[in-house]
């Protein structure tokens, strides 16, 4: 669907807009485990701004291709998010009910100020209303891997984004 060179493009266009944006401040990067490491990283070391980095796994798919519905924190933050400039990082955004879960909670630790970044947007699948500040790119409802992306944890180390084509049998 996307290949590396038009990732990494995106990806330094999205880091060019983060570093303009927070212009003089320094700017949190919370990494939605697992699926936006890679993401992160390299999103990351595009920014021109001082950048600190804590790590969160928030999950609602488990081993299945559409979302559970039941949100839950499977690592929380290693630091206090007061007075910070935080920027939530993600892979994709499909129901937005893990996100929109999250944004709250991040919401009531008294940040600077709450933003969110996805790599991937699938606003068809959306069925609650969230915010996106940056997005990459926006993508049909379709299964994809690749760039941090997993099918029952396999596939993340694609340096591009695919489609998951599934065959009945």
């Amino acid at each position: 669907m996307l290949t590396e060179q038009e990732v990494n493009e995106k990806i330094a266009q999205i880091a060019a807009r983060i570093s303009e944006d927070y212009a003089g401040e320094s700017v949190h990067l919370i990494c939605v485990l697992k699926g936006s490491m890679f993401f992160t990283c390299e999103l990351a070391k595009r920014i021109t701004l001082p950048v600190t980095l804590d790590f969160m796994s928030v999950s609602s798919y488990g081993n299945g291709t559409e979302s559970s519905g039941n949100v839950r924190i499977n690592k929380d933050l290693d630091e206090p998010l007061d007075g910070k400039n935080v920027l939530v990082i993600e892979d994709i955004i499909d129901s937005g009910r893990t996100l929109s879960y999250l944004m709250e909670n991040l919401g009531s630790r008294n940040p600077k100020s709450l933003r969110l970044c996805t790599l991937l947007d699938k606003p068809d699948r959306r069925v609650t209303d969230i915010q996106v500040d940056y997005t990459g790119f926006v993508i049909p409802d379709e299964f994809v891997v690749g760039y941090g992306l997993d099918y029952a944890q396999k596939y993340r180390n694609l340096p591009f984004v695919g489609v998951v084509e599934f065959i009945e049998e």
